[in-house]
Order: C-alpha cells, then sequence, then structure tokens
C-alpha cells in the first residue's frame, strides 16, 4: 500500500476509541499484568502512547517543516512515560491519550500537506536522513504495534488456562529470546 495522509489520518483517529473499548473498566489484574521481567503492561502501553503524543510526533512533524534544510530531529525518551503514569489512573491516561490525539490530528490536517512537504527530511538520532511521511507513516504502525503487544499482553494471562487451544492460537506465540 502506498502511503496516503487521509487513510492514515483514518487509522490514528482510531486508537485512542479501540483503547478505550478494550481497556477501561477492566480490572486491573489485565491491566497490570505484562510479560515479565521489565516488559510493559496494558496500562504503561498507554501511557507510553501519551507520552509519545506530548514530546515526538507533532513535535518531529513540526522540527521537519520548520526546517529550511534537513533539520536534526530531537531526541524521544522511550521511558518519559514512566514519570507521566505515576500518579495517572489509566483511565486518566486514556481521556489524555484521547485528547491529545485529537489535538495532534486537527494541527495535521490544518498543514495543507502536499507530496513535497511530504517529501521534507530531517535526521533521526539513530536512523539519519527520514522524510516527513516515513515519521507520518511510523506513527500509524506505532500504533499497530502498541495495539498487537497489548493484545498479547492480555492473551497471554490465560496462556495455561486454553489448554491445548494454545497452538492455534497466534497471539499466544512464544516470543524470541
Amino acid at each position: 500500500m502506498e502511503f496516503e495522509l487521509g487513510t492514515t489520518i483514518a487509522l490514528l483517529e482510531r486508537t485512542p476509541g479501540a483503547l478505550d473499548a478494550l481497556l477501561r473498566g477492566l480490572p486491573e489484574a489485565w491491566t497490570l499484568a505484562n510479560e515479565g521481567g521489565e516488559s510493559w503492561s496494558a496500562f504503561y502501553v498507554v501511557g507510553h502512547l501519551v507520552h509519545c503524543e506530548r514530546t515526538d510526533w507533532m513535535v518531529r512533524v513540526r522540527a521537519i517543516l520548520e526546517s529550511d534544510g534537513v533539520r536534526e530531529l530531537p531526541p524521544f525518551d522511550r521511558f518519559g512515560h514512566v514519570a507521566l503514569c505515576a500518579g495517572s489512573s489509566l483511565d486518566e491516561l486514556l481521556d489524555a491519550l484521547a485528547a491529545e490525539r485529537r489535538a495532534g490530528l486537527a494541527e495535521l490536517r490544518g498543514m495543507g500537506l502536499t507530496d513535497s512537504l511530504l517529501a521534507k527530511r530531517g535526521v533521526h538520532p539513530i536512523f539519519g536522513e527520514v522524510t516527513l511521511k516515513n515519521l507520518l507513516a511510523t506513527w500509524a504502525v506505532h500504533d499497530m504495534t502498541h495495539l498487537h503487544q497489548i493484545s498479547r499482553v492480555l492473551g497471554g494471562q490465560y496462556r495455561e488456562a486454553v489448554g491445548p487451544w494454545e497452538q492455534y492460537l497466534s497471539v499466544l506465540a512464544r516470543r524470541p529470546g
């Protein structure tokens, strides 16, 4: 599929509602469970997504568009959500994600992005030169990655309970490493 801004926005605007429908009101036994070790629970994933809305996606979109050349993009703290989550409820995080996403997408829609603007470049701290189109496509796929992660974490809580059906439930596939 070729990148298209309208369909990307259509996908991005659905994530907060999908997470809200899946997670709001679930007992903490579900939302605070993780896959062991330093892995993230659904609660922390939602916090991470809020943190991304505030400090990553639109910040980098603006950095690319405001530059006359190829500008270095600001670094992102992948664990910045930990402080945000400390003192927040899941409902507060879901509400914040919905509000932040609405505002970010409204701003994005108002930018009048053309093919030439989508081709503008920035320098990612790890990957080097990336286009605005790369960034926006990554935003959408990042959402899907975390929706998949949450599904895997929630489904994994019943790994033993499903008994022999585990072999047919791809959400329970063991992760390498």
